[in-house]
């Protein structure tokens, strides 16, 4: 039997907390009811999280359309494979999965970035058949994510994507990412909204058992998720996880204290009225691959019982090998 400690979202998300997620779950409640994620991004985090049900939001629209996507195939996903490997043999991608087709003196002319020159054609074929569509095909926009410059989702003004092709490959880390989201997902309570985080958040109505994870926009890093984050906004937070605190709503929520010269006094200051865990970050900045001198945290308005979702990850995926 094969096991695997946690689930990857096969969005690839940025600011994913997949590396940093053994720091985080085991924080997390024992017992939980519904589970609330207003920034849900790739959705690593609820990926590995038990609840009887998830409610999940986040404000990129084409995020949260290719969570439903998959959602829509969790019990179907043989066909999702044959939607996808279509689009991939029709515009002739790389797909290492099945069979290696890049040529051996494309490997040895460019070692490093031969997948990125092998698929480049493709890709901006791909794009543009995207872009000019008026109904957009997410099975298209899933393809473009994986082959995508550091698996981004990025859209200009006029809501055409525009990241360039990334030195990439439809492989087997993919598939077994997607085979998770499909095997985990199957049966479950989830629903996702497309809302701002505090739209979304005041039209619940949240009960004691219910817990919320927060994975905000952070207000010192450079990443191109934060920079319309200002301080109004954190404080706005702050503002409403006080008021979740006084319902006797439980929440955790992850920020950054300091990241270089920089140091969210808003946040610490407030966080003293909480739990603090500091979190062992690896935080890779899209404009600067290095990593940085930074103090993450997990805060809590609960005193956390340790290991309490250990078994979530005893699960049998042996299957993925047959």
């Amino acid at each position: 039997m094969i096991k695997r400690k946690f689930r990857r979202s096969p969005l690839f998300y940025v600011g994913d907390k997949y590396k940093l997620l053994n720091e985080i779950v085991h924080l997390f409640p024992k017992s939980i009811n519904r589970f609330f994620e207003p920034f849900v991004g790739g959705g690593s985090v609820f990926l590995n999280v038990l609840a009887n049900e998830y409610v999940l939001n986040d404000k990129d629209k084409y995020l949260i359309e290719l969570h439903k996507l998959l959602l829509n195939f969790r019990n179907n996903n043989k066909e999702f494979f044959k939607k996808l490997y279509e689009i991939i043999n029709y515009y002739g991608f790389s797909q290492s999965f099945k069979k290696d087709i890049v040529p051996i003196e494309l490997k040895k002319k460019f070692p490093k970035t031969y997948y990125a020159r092998f698929n480049k054609e493709a890709f901006e074929k791909l794009k543009k058949d995207f872009n000019e569509e008026k109904e957009r095909d997410y099975f298209k926009l899933f393809v473009l994510l994986i082959y995508g410059f550091n698996r981004m989702l990025r859209f200009n003004s006029n809501g055409n994507f525009n990241l360039p092709v990334g030195n990439v490959d439809f492989n087997s880390n993919v598939v077994n990412a997607l085979y998770d989201y499909f095997l985990f997902t199957k049966n479950k309570k989830i629903k996702f909204y497309n809302f701002d985080y505090l739209e979304f958040l005041n039209f619940q109505e949240f009960k004691v058992d219910d817990f919320i994870y927060f994975d905000p926009p952070y207000l010192i890093t450079n990443s191109e998720y934060n920079k319309y984050w200002t301080v109004k906004d954190e404080e706005n937070l702050i503002n409403f996880l006080d008021s979740l605190n006084q319902k006797k709503i439980k929440f955790a929520i992850s920020n950054v204290i300091r990241y270089k010269e920089r140091h969210n006094s808003v946040f610490e200051n407030w966080s003293k009225k909480y739990n603090t865990f500091e979190i062992k970050s690896n935080y890779i900045s899209y404009h600067d691959n290095s990593l940085k001198e930074m103090l993450e945290v997990l805060v809590t308005n609960y005193i956390p019982k340790i290991d309490s979702q250990e078994k979530l990850f005893e699960e049998d995926i042996s299957f993925l090998n047959k």
